[in-house]
């Protein structure tokens, strides 16, 4: 009798269990949009150039070694991440009240932000802070803050499902009732699964919102640059929060726009009131690091460094991120053109109006598992597929499954 007889089988991660069917899916035209991955047009994974010409410097490099890096990471990489995400010109950065840990992937960079509020977050053992995430959020969101120890996780309103865009009203008014001091989890850009951001003039009408109600930020940023080709662009919604005064959270990662997916890069860029403030919260980070992973890796930390630190190279990085962009809203100007044209019945207008690696289609789970079953095009359940999945040689067959999908099954 083992002493885990008792343990029950969990339920596979949806993602990776989407993926596992397509795999062993025989159909000649089977289609994965479910991976969250950039795919090229002959749908491989795209190393960036710049990141291979770092690589090489890095093997040629002598002067660096194997010894273990400080707790909270690579110096130069936790600095360089945090100017990406609030701007060079950031007085918060000039005034010395920015940190960052570097943390595995954005997940861990999720994980110690929600670990180290859960301890610390305005008192102590703070398990009862009710935490909001978005209806829908990515899946992992409940999770993390769920195992970080905090026991009220609830949805706050985001998805519009009748007009299939973002339900602003409904955001507002949870910003508005909820209880002062809550913690929201805020996407900084591309939201995932939905693609829908609100506008520069909604997200200031959220701020004001949240500054009032004394509400706390926690940014979840895992496509600056890849979802509109701007950095810039992309960081507007953290850099008007800091700007308006906002003591806040960013988890960072770096394997969307760097394609640094098993180097697990991320970054918890800290943004305090002060420096004194700032200097107590990373003791307290770097005490929950040191049980946790103890050291962070190396090798995609400085790759990112690297490149970030030289301007010839950040340069190139941005017009790497740019092409993976362009390709992506190549691909949704197309998809909704295909499906306007064989006059797929709805609208199909939020196609180019979401932004960022993944579409939430408006397809019903019905449909989804007749896409599944009959086309063998893969995508979840909720209907969200990842854009980067679609080619110029699939993109026909995609379309006109989608439309059978929709007319075919109610």
């Amino acid at each position: 009798m083992s002493l885990f007889s008792d343990v029950p089988q969990a339920p596979p991660v949806a993602v990776f269990k989407l993926t596992a069917d397509f795999r062993e899916d025989t159909h000649p035209q089977k289609v994965n949009l479910g991976v969250g991955a950039y795919r090229t047009d002959d749908c491989q994974p795209w190393v960036l150039p710049v990141v291979k010409k770092v690589e090489r410097l890095i093997v040629e490099d002598e002067s660096l070694n194997h010894e273990y890096l400080p707790i909270l990471g690579l110096p130069e990489f936790r600095s360089a991440a945090s100017k990406v995400a609030l701007g060079d010109d950031s007085p918060a950065i000039k005034e010395n009240r920015v940190g960052g840990v570097q943390a595995l992937g954005g997940t861990g960079a999720l994980r110690i932000g929600a670990e180290f509020l859960r301890r610390w977050y305005n008192g102590v053992n703070n398990t009862a802070t009710p935490v909001y995430v978005s209806a829908p959020t990515w899946e992992n969101h409940n999770g993390v803050f769920a195992d970080a120890g905090f026991k009220d996780i609830r949805p706050y309103h985001y998805w519009d499902a009748a007009k299939r865009g973002l339900d602003l009203a409904g955001f507002l008014d949870d910003l508005e009732k909820a209880p002062e001091y809550s913690i929201f989890v805020l996407h900084a850009c591309a939201h995932n699964p939905t693609g829908t951001d609100p506008t520069q003039e909604e997200w200031k009408q959220i701020a004001e919102v949240m500054k009032r109600r004394k509400l706390y930020v926690f940014f979840d940023s895992a496509y600056q640059g890849f979802a509109s080709g701007s950095l810039e662009k992309d960081a507007w919604a953290i850099r008007f929060f800091v700007s308006e005064g906002f003591e806040l959270f960013i988890a960072q990662s770096f394997s969307k726009n760097f394609g640094l997916y098993n180097e697990r890069v991320g970054n918890l860029t800290v943004v305090s009131k002060d420096n004194e403030n700032l200097t107590r919260v990373l003791s307290q980070m770097e005490k929950i690091v040191r049980t946790t992973w103890s050291n962070p890796p190396s090798q995609g930390a400085r790759i990112v460094s690297k490149t970030l630190n030289s301007p010839e190279l950040f340069e190139e990085w941005k017009g790497n991120v740019k092409t993976m962009a362009d390709r992506v809203l190549l691909m949704r100007d197309q998809l909704k053109a295909k499906l306007q044209a064989l006059g797929t019945p709805g609208t199909w207008d939020h196609i180019t109006q979401q932004i960022g690696m993944f579409s939430f289609t408006g397809l019903t789970p019905k449909q989804v598992e007749y896409m599944i079953k009959e086309k063998h095009v893969y995508l979840m359940a909720s209907g969200r597929i990842n854009m980067c999945g679609l080619t110029s040689k699939n993109i026909d067959y995609v379309a006109q499954s989608i439309h059978e999908a929709v007319t075919k099954v109610q």
